[in-house]
């Protein structure tokens, strides 16, 4: 299995995490919550289509909303593959920050 990069690792856990409430806002809204970070709207885009190209996440398109001029809310949901590449990164962080002097991972 190929390991995805930093960005989309973070992209895919924001995904994991907000459920079916994952689309571009959200996604961008919560990753500057979590890590402090204010990403550019439209830096995660470029990411998010990889991964679906990439099969670790499925685009859907929601329903024509009269706020956003009947245009189309893309929401996105991890798929099985994207579930095994969250576990493979997670695996290989674990094992390189192991036993990393002054480095112990908070409980």
């Amino acid at each position: 299995m190929k390991l995805i990069s930093r960005t989309e690792e973070i992209i895919l856990v924001t995904v994991y995490k907000l459920g079916k409430k994952a689309y571009g806002v959200a996604i961008s809204d919560h990753i500057a919550q979590k890590t402090g970070l204010n990403w550019k709207f439209g830096s995660i885009y470029s990411p998010l289509g990889r991964l679906v190209e990439n099969g670790y996440l499925r685009a859907i398109e929601g329903e024509p909303t009269p706020e956003r001029g009947g245009r189309r809310k893309i929401y996105y949901e991890p798929t099985e593959s994207g579930i095994k590449a969250l576990k493979e990164i997670q695996k290989v962080n674990s094992a390189v920050w192991i036993d990393m002097p002054g480095f112990e991972t908070e409980k």
